[in-house]
Formats: C-alpha cells, structure tokens, sequence
C-alpha cells in the first residue's frame, strides 16, 4: 500500500516540476494537493466507518467557548488536515526522501495523480447524493 502512496506523490512532483509556473514552489503546491486528496479520503472513510458500519461516532472533538462554525473548521484541521500533512511531511520530505523516491518510483505524465485526486475529489460528493437519493425513496 505504501507503494502506491510513493507512486502517487512521485507523479504528483514529477507533474509539478514540469510545469514551468511551478519552478519555485512545487513542493508546497504537491504538499497542498496530497493534503487535500488524503484529508478527503480520510473524512469519507471515517464517515462510512462511524454511520454506516460501527454507528458511534469515534473520530469527534469539541473546542469550548469557540463558535460553531470557527469550531467545525479548527476539528477539520486538527482531525484531518494536520494528520495527513504530518505524514506526507515525515514520508515524502523529510531527509529530501522524495529525491530517492523519484529515482525508484515511474512517472506517469501525472495521470496516476490527477485520477487520485480528481476521485478523491468526487467519491464522496457522488456517495452523498447516492445517499440523498436512496433515503428519499426509503418508506
């Protein structure tokens, strides 16, 4: 599994230093983008897990004296983005590990990444309204 993982962010680099807008900021822009897809994956798996499967929700934290809506953006961030950005941080940057990877791992013209991303992306928008949708005709 971990392979695919290096796969995907060695397409992802490879995609973004090819661009020539990209020269000077690659890694954050790669960085940005592999936050968000896994951020995304990661929210839709712990979705299905607490719903559907376990029926508990496991994965929730509450800030006190916060506004709701400042609440939910603070737990999106400290549940789901900062994980996936630490771990992209410590396996793909750190000791400059993405140069090895590039030499290991194939490029494939950013096709591998694109449909990561684009599906990590649109899974859980066509799962939700696969949901709206079978609820609306539940009796």
């Amino acid at each position: 599994m971990l392979g695919l993982y290096y796969r995907i962010w060695v397409d992802c680099i490879q995609r973004a230093k090819s661009q020539p807008a990209n020269l000077n900021n690659w890694k954050t822009g790669s960085l940005i983008l592999m936050t968000i897809s896994m951020s995304m994956n990661m929210l839709l798996i712990s979705t299905i897990l607490e719903r559907y499967i376990l029926h508990t929700y496991f994965y929730k934290i509450e800030i006190l004296g916060v506004p709701n809506y400042l609440n939910n953006v603070l737990i999106f961030i400290l549940l789901y983005i900062a994980p996936c950005y630490l771990i992209n941080i410590l396996l793909v940057f750190r000791n400059n590990k993405y140069k090895l990877l590039i030499k290991k791992y194939p490029y494939y013209n950013g096709k591998l990444f694109i449909t990561y991303f684009v599906t990590s992306l649109v899974l859980p928008v066509v799962l939700l309204w696969a949901a709206i949708i079978l609820n609306f005709f539940k009796v």
